[in-house]
């Protein structure tokens, strides 16, 4: 009876762990995350939702990442989460914390995951390689939040080289009709998507707005998206105030430059194609192509022989 009961104890609390596990974690998916602009609009920027599930944990670890060992990573992701547009969502001590986190509380799943699996398939590849597996689940788990950093930092940097090369047209037009450029910029911000050229766009017309030299805003937009076409059209239009250039010359000159890039990259991403080409067609194409032709041949080769 006392086993009984032991037992029926048992399975309570391991269904109200299991409630309140799904519980936490339908609460924190159904939260949606945003970044406030510099003009006050909030945008939303998506986290993976083990990134938010593990988050509230970070302030344990405090004590741990904040020690010099790990001031270099904090600086690297702190700037790299600012150009990736998470300034303010996320921060390098938070994201230290996540790579800590991950392996050490995700693994413990990934293991009894496993340990499962093998109970079902004792015999399989996996029951034998449990330990080379769970090794790669950990390391996976490890990388991934830079892996994620790295992709987000991507995305956005390809959408601002998409867009700027529009924006400075748009911007030689507008100086060249008669506008000064700070109102061809906020007309411009004003009545544009809100992408992430213009995002940072409203964020330096702010800074301008509120006392900030003209120059050291672009200096700070460039060091903050740390995108080399950004800081050349950010530098050219630094010297172009400090010389006295036109800036619609310079905007028309950038423009061109941003276009001759672009199309270089497009060739160099058309020559690097076929050595790309070459994994698959070695993998799929060459043996498909080989059992389709002499599939028959040696079948009755085979026949012939036995």
């Amino acid at each position: 009876m006392n086993d009984h009961l032991l037992f029926f104890a048992a399975m309570c609390a391991w269904a109200a762990c299991l409630a309140g596990l799904s519980w936490y974690c339908l609460n924190i998916a159904r939260q949606i995350t945003y970044v406030t602009l510099a003009d006050g609009r909030q945008q939303e920027r998506r986290i993976p939702l083990l990134f938010r599930l593990l988050l509230p944990f970070a302030p344990n670890l405090d004590r741990l990442t904040t020690r010099p060992y790990f001031a270099h990573a904090q600086a690297t992701a702190n700037r790299q989460l600012i150009a990736a547009g998470y300034d303010g969502l996320l921060n390098g001590h938070e994201l230290v914390a996540l790579k800590i986190l991950m392996p050490a509380i995700g693994g413990a799943f990934w293991l009894a995951l496993l340990r499962v699996l093998a109970t079902f398939l004792p015999n399989s590849e996996l029951a034998m390689n449990l330990e080379w597996i769970f090794l790669l689940g950990l390391a996976f788990l490890y990388l991934y939040p830079l892996l994620w950093l790295k992709r987000a930092l991507t995305f956005r940097h390809r959408s601002i080289m998409r867009d700027l090369p529009f924006v400075l047209d748009l911007l030689t037009l507008s100086v060249e009709a008669g506008m000064d450029f700070m109102s061809a910029l906020q007309r411009n911000c004003e009545r544009r998507k809100l992408d992430p050229l213009n995002e940072e766009l409203i964020r330096m017309t702010r800074e301008i707005q509120v006392g900030t030299p003209r120059r050291v805003a672009l200096r700070n937009m460039a060091q903050r998206v740390d995108l080399p076409d950004l800081r050349s059209v950010a530098h050219a239009l630094i010297q172009a105030d400090e010389l006295g250039v036109s800036i619609g010359a310079i905007l028309r000159i950038q423009s061109e430059q941003m276009r001759s890039r672009r199309f270089s990259r497009a060739e160099k991403l058309a020559n690097e194609a076929p050595v790309k080409m070459l994994g698959p067609l070695m993998l799929f194409i060459f043996p498909a192509v080989f059992i389709i032709l002499l599939g028959p041949v040696l079948r009755q080769t085979l026949e012939h022989l036995f």
